[in-house]
Parts: structure tokens; C-alpha cells; sequence
């Protein structure tokens, strides 16, 4: 058996990524000199640092109850063995010195009175000296922490997980035969009500992808779906009534050039985005390049000038320039068509992580910095810059109108700021953990639907989705029946409804005026992003089991 330092720093590096630590992933890689390794990432499979663990514990726990001689140990040892336990010096003499003292401790109180028997046992149980159940105990502690994702840490969920199902349960750190997990300690599935669940026969669920995907977008001409993975690809799927499959779909490979030929970039795809008439997707990738690509999967031009991974990007209205937000700390505007950088705007003090357009040459971008810059095409200083944040800022929208900006945050507040003011026209404090993402709806003035309230809606790891009256800075409905962090949610082009994504694998779709839950799906993965077409009669969602469903809302 050979294990190198390169191998254990690309498990390492790949369970930062999934577990949601990009930054931290980031820096590791840098640090270890993961690009340069020999190790091709798009075959090893999700959670494999976790996968090898549990065989190991497995193995110390069969060596626990295994004699030097190769004889089973008279009796099993233990009920389970926990990982901290695992790796402590002697454990398999300890184990089985400890499960020997206790039968020798049985044995002496089965021969003593039944009455002091039943005493001693109830004195040693409140004094935790009952070394198989505190064990048990100790084990189920654990696991229950990591299939909590110490979201209260600032933790991500792991993308490639599979909570409550599967081979294991989420990172536990074991397998849940081998931890005799009681039910009792999974969070009991929601009851969805037969009312408002999806039928089968309406999802369609699009396989493919070969990792988890973490974005999907609609064409907004047409019944296109562009979705991007872990797996260095896009794809586009083609769901409109005449497709001649309804799993059509094109695969856009993330390639660099090495060698003089063109070799997978095995970077996650972070980002995409349609242009506005539908005919151009932009691609950001881990492996700091955009890329731009025909509808029918033609790469058209690859820009690269960041170093290192993008984490957002977007088209303005008018379709001539893409923005993009890079660790590298800087953002950059970039002519669409010629594939040139335009401006890079370096002012930000940590990685970037969303970009938004308030015009087609003004835009916003938030930091892990806790900074919100606007910069303007062709000014070398940003022309206003919001503080207030007390943590990572993870998200900022501009309203339908470009007077408003939204932000969340880390910090648990969303916050909305005026170009005519230097401190936030809102401080809305309502979730009880980070604030992943938000979207405002598309009503009130300068929208499609003029006569409707404009709503901000925003979606939290304390797994509850809010809605908000941004005019009286107040909360009007919270959503609550998402049992885990919610990662996206989305309005339907006319405002009425909202979908929503969530690590307990299911899609809700609300009413936004009365906040009822009205239609219910649950998939097979946790869900990363969902997203409505042109049309508002379906919905996309893209999942960490490397699948993508389309829920088809027509009666």
C-alpha cells in the first residue's frame, strides 16, 4: 500500500469543495499545489475522504474484536467505535480490557441480590458508567453534529452528500450500520400533503452529469436549460414540446490548453448565464476562466484574465459587456465580442463573490471583505461604497428599477442601500444564520407587472425562506417548511409565486401573497438552485446527486 502527500492533499482539497469551504479550498490548493498534481479529480467520486474513513474505522472496529491470534474476541467489544475514538493511541487493547471488566462487573452483579442489582446498574447509568451506552451515546453525538453540517460554525453543507439516504448519511463520519444510528436520530421527513405534492408524471428528471450540479438557468427565449457541475461541463437541454428527445441535451466541456492539446480543465463550472436574447450562454469555471458559448454548445471565445477560480458572472441588458467576480479579489468587465477585458476593477481586499449590473456600464460587488463597491465603466475609483456588514457579504441584487440594492450576509441581516445615502435605507434582521441568497421580485414599477407590490425574498441556513415588504421594511410571511439550509429561491415572471431550494432535496413553490405552500416536489439530492422559464409553467432545479429535474406546472 503506497499513499503519497499528493493524493491526501487532493482528498483534503476536494472535501473543502464539497463541503462548501471554497475560500478555504482555495487557499489549500494553492498552498499543496493541488493544479499541479497528476490526479485526474473528474474520477474520483464525491465524499471519497469521507468514504476512505469509514473503511478505516470499520477496519479498526473488526480489529477491536479480532485476538492476536486471529480468533473472534469472546463477545462484541463495542457498539460502535467513533472516529476521535479510533485513532487513539492502544485502542484495540483498551477496548477489549474495557468490554472484559464489564463482564466481569455483570457477572458479579448477577450473583448478587436482584434488589442491589438494580440498584447498582442505576447508579452506574446516572454516573455514566455504562461504557457501552455512553460510547453509543458519544457516537450518536457525533454523528448528529455533522448531519447538522455545523451550519452554525459558517459552515456549507457538503455538496456531495446524500442526507438521510444512500450509502451514508450525509458526512457523517460513518456509514449508519456502523454507528447502530437509532432512527431517532434523523429529523423526521416532512409530511407533504397530497394536496400540493408533484406527481411523478410532472417531473422529469435530466441524468447526465457526472457530479453535482450547482447551477441551472432557463434561456429566456426559449425552453432551454443550462445547468453546470462539478463535473467541468455545461449542459444544455432542450425541453421545448417539438425537441425530438426529451432528454436532448448538449454537453459543453471546460477544457485548457496543455501540451499544445486541448485537456478537461476538472475545475467546477461556479456560474452561468444567458444573454438576454437568448442566442449566447457565458460560463465562470474554478479554473479562472469565462467562457462563451453559441446555444447550440460552440465555444465562441474563452476570456482569461483572473487568477484563479470565478465564483460570479452576468451579462448586462444590452448584451455587449459580461461582469465577473473572481477570488483573485478583483471584477472584471469584459467585451463580449471581442473577448477582451474592457477594465479590471481591483478594489476589493478579499475574494469577490456576486456581481449585479444596476445599468450596462454601472455595477455592484460584495466581498468576503464585508464591502459593497458600485463601479462604473471607465471611473479607476468606485464611484460609492456601501459598509455595514459584519461578516462575509454573499449575495447583492439591484431592484427592478436600479434605485435599491440588496445584500445579505453571514452576518444573519439583509440590507438595503440608496446611491443617495452612505449608511443602508434598511437593516432587516430577522434570520437566526447566514443569509445565502436573495432575489427581488419582478413587480412594481419598470416591470411587467406594474400593479404589483415590489417583494424582496431572501433564503437563509436557518432553513426558512422570508418575504419582505422592502417600502416598510418589514417581514410579511416566513416559509417554513424546509427542514435544512435553503440555497435558492426564485420568482415566477409574474410575481405570484416563489420557488425555493433546499438540502432536504425539496422544491416548494408559494404563494407570495398569502405564503401558502402550493406545490411540493422532493428529489434525490440536495437542491443548489432553482430557476423558472420565459413561460412560468416550469421549473428547473439542479441537485448534488448530479441530477436535474424539470417540474412541469401546467394542469
Amino acid at each position: 500500500m503506497s499513499i503519497s502527500s499528493d493524493e491526501v492533499n487532493f482528498l483534503v482539497y476536494r472535501y473543502l469543495q464539497e463541503s462548501g469551504f471554497s475560500h478555504s479550498a482555495f487557499t489549500f490548493g494553492i498552498e499543496s499545489h493541488i493544479s499541479q498534481s497528476n490526479i485526474n479529480g473528474a474520477l474520483v467520486p464525491p465524499a471519497a475522504l469521507i468514504s476512505i474513513i469509514q473503511k478505516g474505522l470499520q477496519y479498526v472496529e473488526a480489529e477491536v474484536s479480532i485476538n492476536e491470534d486471529g480468533t473472534l474476541f469472546d463477545g462484541r467489544p463495542i457498539e460502535s467505535l467513533s472516529l476521535i475514538d479510533a485513532v487513539m493511541p492502544d485502542v484495540v487493547q483498551t477496548r477489549q480490557q474495557a468490554y472484559r471488566d464489564k463482564m466481569a462487573q455483570q457477572q458479579a452483579a448477577a450473583s448478587a441480590p436482584a434488589s442491589a442489582t438494580g440498584g447498582s446498574i442505576a447508579s452506574n447509568a446516572k454516573n455514566g458508567e455504562n461504557t457501552a451506552n455512553g460510547e453509543e451515546n458519544g457516537a450518536h453525538a457525533l454523528a448528529s453534529e455533522w448531519h447538522g453540517y455545523r451550519a452554525g460554525d459558517g459552515g456549507r453543507p457538503p455538496a456531495g452528500s446524500d442526507h438521510r439516504t444512500g450509502p451514508f448519511c450525509s458526512l457523517c463520519l460513518c456509514a449508519c450500520d456502523a454507528f447502530k444510528l437509532s432512527p431517532d436520530n434523523h429529523a423526521d421527513l416532512m409530511e407533504v400533503d397530497g394536496d400540493v405534492e408533484i406527481p411523478q408524471n410532472k417531473a422529469m428528471v435530466l441524468r447526465g452529469h457526472e457530479s453535482e450540479v450547482f447551477i441551472c438557468a432557463w434561456n429566456p427565449v426559449s425552453d432551454l436549460l443550462a445547468s453546470g457541475s462539478g463535473d467541468s461541463t455545461a449542459r444544455i437541454w432542450n425541453l421545448s414540446e417539438n425537441s425530438t428527445s426529451s432528454s436532448t441535451q448538449l454537453v459543453l466541456r471546460h477544457c485548457i490548453r496543455e501540451g499544445g492539446q486541448d485537456v478537461p480543465s476538472n475545475k467546477d463550472v461556479t456560474s452561468l448565464d444567458w444573454n438576454s436574447e437568448g442566442t449566447l450562454l457565458a460560463t465562470g469555471s474554478y479554473d479562472g476562466f469565462a467562457r462563451i458559448w453559441t446555444k447550440d454548445g460552440n465555444l465562441a471565445s474563452t476570456l482569461g484574465q483572473h487568477k484563479g477560480p470565478i465564483f460570479a458572472l452576468k451579462w448586462n441588458k444590452k448584451g455587449n459587456f459580461i461582469l465577473s467576480a473572481g477570488v483573485d479579489k478583483t471584477t472584471i468587465i469584459w467585451d463580449a465580442h471581442t473577448g477582451e477585458a474592457k477594465q479590471q476593477f481591483p478594489f476589493h481586499s478579499a475574494p469577490a463573490l456576486d456581481v449585479d449590473w444596476q445599468s450596462n456600464n454601472t455595477f455592484a460587488s460584495c466581498s468576503t471583505d464585508m464591502c459593497i463597491h458600485v463601479c462604473k465603466l471607465g471611473q479607476d475609483r468606485p464611484i460609492k461604497t456601501f459598509q455595514g456588514h459584519t461578516n462575509e457579504v454573499n449575495a447583492i441584487k439591484w431592484d427592478p428599477t436600479g434605485n435599491l440594492l440588496a445584500s445579505c450576509s453571514d452576518d444573519m441581516t439583509l440590507k438595503i442601500w440608496s446611491m443617495k445615502q452612505d449608511t443602508c435605507v434598511h437593516d432587516l434582521q430577522a434570520h437566526s444564520k447566514e443569509i445565502y441568497t436573495i432575489k427581488w421580485s419582478p413587480t412594481g414599477p419598470g416591470t411587467n407587472n406594474p400593479s404589483a407590490n415590489l417583494m424582496l425574498a431572501s433564503a437563509s441556513f436557518d432553513s426558512t425562506v422570508r418575504l419582505w415588504d422592502v417600502d416598510r421594511g418589514i417581514c410579511i410571511h416566513t416559509l417554513t417548511k424546509h427542514q435544512e439550509p435553503v440555497y435558492s429561491v426564485a420568482f415566477s415572471p409574474d410575481g405570484r409565486h416563489l420557488a425555493s431550494g433546499s438540502f432536504d432535496k425539496c422544491v416548494h413553490i408559494w404563494n407570495t401573497q398569502t405564503g401558502a405552500l402550493v406545490h411540493s416536489y422532493r428529489g434525490t439530492g440536495g437542491i443548489f438552485e432553482v430557476c423558472w422559464n420565459a413561460a412560468g409553467d416550469k421549473v428547473g432545479a439542479s441537485a448534488s446527486d448530479g441530477s436535474v429535474c424539470v417540474l412541469d406546472l401546467r394542469k
